[in-house]
């Protein structure tokens, strides 16, 4: 038994303090007035936060330890160690590290974004339970709905236990992140480590108008044998009711508690904007009586889990693939 003395306590409505944490048998097994008898070890917290560890589960960052340069790669099992030593340093206990299963090299070539890569860190992802690890790791596959054999591929990876989380990503032209088209032709010509005007963005829209994708049987089926093996599904980039709706039937996930399924404050804050700018067209235009009362009470508490995330500062926390948030910009997109 372990006694965790002078710290703060993060519960989840408040900071408790004057307290003593008892941990048994890797468990936290409660909070105490005093030391229990019998303790084998007291640990001074010395005023910290004690806080369970996080969870972050979208994240690109063993791709920065693989290949730090463009030149240098480093063996999966070595840099999934280093990996682990700077994420237990900010609390992280369990990480789903994110790979992706394109279809083609529109977003630049990447050794680490082939089959045999992919299938390589699952396994080793896998294995490694097994063995000695600081933190746990979990493997989720992000699937681009234009690959077509990425369907056989998921199925078997999810039977054979290899993945952990999969989510469903379309990149299309003019749809998600990339609506705005002139966005999209920067961000391909940049993937591809070329000027704008060297970058054929019209043969590419042309060759994307006639791409075959999943169909949505396959994705319900798939999202069906994830969820029969206790497999989480995410999703990606929803900016239309139409995809929220679809997203919905295949079984992607959203917490009663208001939290962005990705856990990730950057998508959190972006699936807000997408779903009030749903709103607010209703509204405009005399339809918001079509949107169920669970639709609005989902928006508000997403934006309550916005407001409890931030630090005193209106700094918001770092985890996944998040980029900070300024007060000026969250007040104002929360405003109505």
């Amino acid at each position: 038994m372990i006694a965790i003395k002078n710290g703060r306590l993060v519960l989840p409505d408040r900071v408790q303090d004057g307290k003593i944490l008892v941990l048994a048998d890797d468990r936290i097994r409660g909070i105490e007035d005093e030391i229990p008898q019998g303790a084998d070890r007291v640990i001074d917290a010395h005023g910290r936060y004690v806080l369970p560890g996080f969870l972050d589960i979208h994240s690109d960052r063993i791709e920065q330890f693989i290949l730090p340069r463009p030149t240098a790669r480093f063996d999966f099992e070595l840099a999934l160690k280093e990996c682990e030593r700077e994420l237990l340093h900010q609390g992280i206990t369990t990480i789903f590290h994110s790979f992706s299963l394109y279809k083609d090299e529109k977003f630049g070539k990447s050794p680490l974004r082939t089959l045999q890569s992919v299938r390589e860190m699952a396994a080793l992802i896998r294995d490694i339970h097994d063995r000695y690890h600081l933190i746990h790791h979990r493997f989720h596959l992000r699937l681009e709905i234009d690959n077509l054999d990425a369907y056989d591929i998921a199925v078997d990876m999810i039977e054979r236990g290899l993945i952990h989380e999969i989510s469903f990503m379309d990149h299309s032209p003019g749809q998600g992140q990339y609506k705005d088209l002139a966005i999209y032709r920067t961000a391909l010509a940049k993937y591809n480590g070329m000027a704008e005007e060297e970058y054929d963005f019209e043969g590419f829209l042309e060759r994307e108008k006639n791409k075959k994708m999943l169909s949505f049987a396959q994705l319900r089926d798939l999202a069906r044998l994830a969820h029969s093996r206790g497999i989480a599904v995410a999703s990606h980039d929803d900016d239309t009711r139409e995809k929220l709706d679809l997203n919905r039937e295949i079984g992607v996930q959203v917490y009663p508690d208001g939290m962005q399924f990705e856990l990730d404050f950057g998508y959190h804050i972006a699936a807000i904007d997408i779903f009030l700018k749903a709103l607010g067209m209703a509204r405009q235009n005399g339809f918001e009586t079509e949107f169920p009362a669970s639709y609005i009470e989902t928006v508000g508490k997403m934006t309550a889990v916005t407001w409890n995330l931030l630090f005193p500062d209106y700094s918001n926390p770092m985890f996944g693939d998040t980029k900070s948030h300024d007060k000026t910009s969250l007040k104002k997109q929360f405003r109505n």
